[in-house]
């Protein structure tokens, strides 16, 4: 089994902001507090098993994986992961912006970008490569959770090199609102899910920060530990002070 406590970092939406109240609610659970959270109420009429349907991403909260959960090394601390993450974020990088768009990705249904990202894509292989050191080796058992059997020769090789097959190359930002929907619900959820999000007016997302999350054990559920803003290369400065609005 996994040692706890386990950390992930993560992109979480801005506290309060208008992704954040749309991911938590939905999901049911408040990661920067702990606290549960009523489901809108009209979602619960129109979906009486809403619950069920929100059940696998509410364990971790409404975030993106940039580095998956991991036990952490032997010889390595929490406070010393904090004060990595507050190193990383220091270091002036281009800053992400995407066009947000609800959509499947491998049967769940996400906030995902509308376009690939290059710098996206760039700043998560960073996250995966700069915290490894922190990363305690998987387990033999925690390995075979992955099913790699399943998995491509290259998302094989990933998983035994950094603990998680989707990295790099097979990375795909996604903020997680649903877990796996069989096919006759996937439709009207999908199409539920587009016209709230419609609702929120949210064009353009800037990932503009890192969080790490920890989770105590096996049966609860990741909370929020530290948050660091990135700071921007000089060319992303007018960019970010610009249209370009944070949720």
């Amino acid at each position: 089994m996994a040692s706890f406590p386990r950390y992930a970092i993560y992109h979480a939406a801005a506290r309060g902001g208008i992704l954040d109240r749309f991911g938590t609610h939905l999901l049911g659970y408040d990661a920067w507090t702990g606290e549960e959270l009523p489901f809108p109420e009209d979602v619960v009429r129109t979906m009486p098993d809403w619950h069920d349907l929100t059940q696998d991403p509410r364990k971790y909260g409404f975030h993106a994986t940039l580095k998956a959960p991991m036990a952490l090394a032997e010889g390595t601390t929490e406070a010393e992961l904090l004060a990595a993450c507050a190193s990383f974020a220091e270091t002036a990088r281009p800053i992400p912006v995407i066009t947000p768009v609800v959509d499947s990705i491998s049967g769940f249904i996400a906030v995902v970008p509308a376009q690939p990202s290059a710098e996206l894509r760039q700043f998560a292989a960073d996250c995966v490569s700069v915290f490894d050191s922190f990363r305690a080796p998987l387990a033999p058992q925690d390995r075979a959770r992955r099913n790699p059997s399943k998995l491509s020769s290259r998302q094989r090789e990933y998983l035994d090199r950094w603990g998680y097959p989707y990295v790099m190359e097979e990375f795909r930002f996604h903020m997680t609102l649903t877990g796996r929907l069989g096919s006759e619900r996937h439709g009207p959820v999908l199409s539920m899910l587009r016209e709230r999000f419609a609702a929120i007016g949210l064009t353009r997302l800037a990932i503009d920060g890192i969080a790490l999350f920890r989770q105590d054990g096996p049966a609860s559920r990741f909370r929020i530990i530290g948050h660091c803003q990135l700071r921007p290369s000089p060319e992303n400065n007018l960019l970010l002070a610009g249209k370009i609005g944070f949720a």
